[in-house]
C-alpha cells in the first residue's frame, strides 16, 4: 500500500509499505484523513514520541476512515461504516492494566500508522462514528481525546480563571474545552502575534507574549490564575506556565518534550505558591467522549484547520513545515 514512511532521521518519503493480513478480532480501515501531530515532527527530527520509533514506519495516528474488512469474531461493525481508532493498544494483563491504568501498560503498542491507505487495528480500538459526521472533523478525535485527559487532570471549575501557554491547534482545542468547562477568563500566552490575534477572536480574554514578564506577573496576581495548561513541550514554555500560576494553582504540562530536556524548577518558588504540577500522557478511556463532543459541536473545529494536503505534500510539510505553523494540517488519503 502507499504510505508516508519515515525511514530514518530526516528521511520521509512516500512509498510502498506492506500491509499485514487482517486477523481474528481485527478491523481493516481505509483511511480518509489523517492529522499531522507534533509528535510526527518529533519523530522526523529523530526524537521519540509517546514510544520509541522503529524504522521504517508510516507516520501519523490521528485518523478517520471506513471499515474495509472485518476479521473473524468482530461484532458491531460492518464494511463501509465510518470509524476512527485509538492508536494506543494495551495488553489488559499486566499490573498496570489490572490496576485500571492502561495508558501505562508494560506491553503497549501503537496500532495506527495513519498516513497510509489502510491500517489494521484491534476491534476494541475502533470506534463507530455517527452517521453523516464530517470525516475531517472526525480526524480530531484522537488529539481531542488527549486534550480531554489533560482537562480531567486540570480539574478546572466553573468561574475559575485559567492560562493557556501555546496556541497551536492543540491550544485552540484546549481553549474551547476551557470555555466549555466554565472558565471565567482565559489568558493565552503565545509568542506569535497572529496566533495571539486568533486567540482573542476565538474567545480568549487576553493574549500576551511570553517575553512580557511584567504583564505575565500582573495577570497571575490580579486575575488569581488558578489553572494553567502548557501546550508547547519545551522548558521555556513550561517555565512560563509556572510563572503564570497564582498561589495554590494547578499546572498541567501537556506538551511533549524531547527526552533530553530538563526544567530548572525553583522548588522554593513552587513551595511558596503551593503549586500542584501534573503531566498528561496520551488518552486513557477518552475517545468516545471526544467523538460525542465533536458530534455535538460540528462547528468546534472552525479556525483550527490550516490545510488539507495529499501524501506527497505531507512528506514535504514534515520536512519543511509551513501550514502546521498556522494550525492543524490534515492529510487527504481516501475521502468519499
Amino acid at each position: 500500500m502507499k504510505a508516508v514512511v519515515l525511514y530514518g532521521k530526516g528521511d520521509v518519503r512516500v512509498g510502498e509499505f506492506p500491509l499485514r493480513t487482517v486477523g481474528p478480532g481485527e478491523v481493516k480501515i481505509a483511511v480518509a484523513y489523517c492529522g499531522i501531530c507534533g509528535t510526527d515532527f518529533h519523530k522526523t527530527a529523530g526524537r521519540a514520541g509517546s514510544r520509541p520509533v522503529r524504522y521504517p514506519v508510516p507516520l501519523g495516528h490521528e485518523i478517520s476512515g471506513y471499515v474495509a474488512e472485518i476479521g473473524e469474531g468482530v461484532e458491531g461493525l460492518q464494511v463501509g461504516d465510518p470509524v476512527t481508532a485509538d492508536p494506543n493498544h494495551s495488553c489488559g494483563r499486566c499490573d498496570y492494566c489490572r490496576m485500571g491504568k492502561p495508558s501505562f501498560c508494560r506491553h503497549a503498542v501503537g496500532v495506527v500508522k495513519g498516513m497510509a491507505e489502510y491500517v489494521v487495528a484491534p476491534a476494541e480500538n475502533v470506534y463507530l462514528l455517527p452517521a453523516g459526521m464530517d470525516m475531517r472533523l472526525a480526524a480530531l478525535a484522537e488529539p481531542l481525546a488527549c486534550c480531554l485527559h489533560g482537562m480531567d487532570l486540570l480539574e478546572l471549575k466553573p468561574g475559575e480563571t485559567a492560562a493557556l501557554v501555546g496556541f497551536g491547534a492543540i491550544g485552540a482545542l484546549m481553549l474551547r474545552l476551557m470555555q466549555d468547562a466554565g472558565a471565567s477568563r482565559v489568558l493565552v500566552v503565545e509568542p506569535n502575534e497572529e496566533r495571539r490575534r486568533l486567540a482573542l477572536e476565538q474567545g480568549a480574554a487576553a493574549a500576551i507574549s511570553p517575553t512580557d514578564a511584567e504583564a505575565l506577573r500582573r495577570f497571575a496576581e490580579e486575575w488569581h490564575i488558578s489553572r494553567v495548561m502548557e501546550c508547547v513541550g519545551n522548558s521555556a514554555a513550561q517555565q512560563t506556565a509556572l510563572d503564570a500560576a497564582d498561589r495554590g494553582a494547578t499546572v498541567v504540562l501537556f506538551g511533549v518534550s524531547a527526552a533530553e530536556d530538563r526544567l530548572a524548577l525553583s522548588v522554593y518558588d513552587a513551595f511558596l505558591k503551593e503549586l500542584v504540577i501534573k503531566t498528561s500522557y496520551i488518552n486513557p478511556h477518552t475517545t468516545q467522549r471526544a467523538i460525542d463532543w465533536l458530534a455535538a459541536k460540528p462547528r468546534a473545529a472552525e479556525g483550527i484547520f490550516s490545510a488539507v494536503l495529499d501524501m506527497e505534500e505531507a512528506a514535504e510539510e514534515l520536512l519543511h513545515p509551513v501550514h502546521s505553523r498556522r494550525g492543524k494540517v490534515l492529510v487527504r488519503i481516501n475521502p468519499r
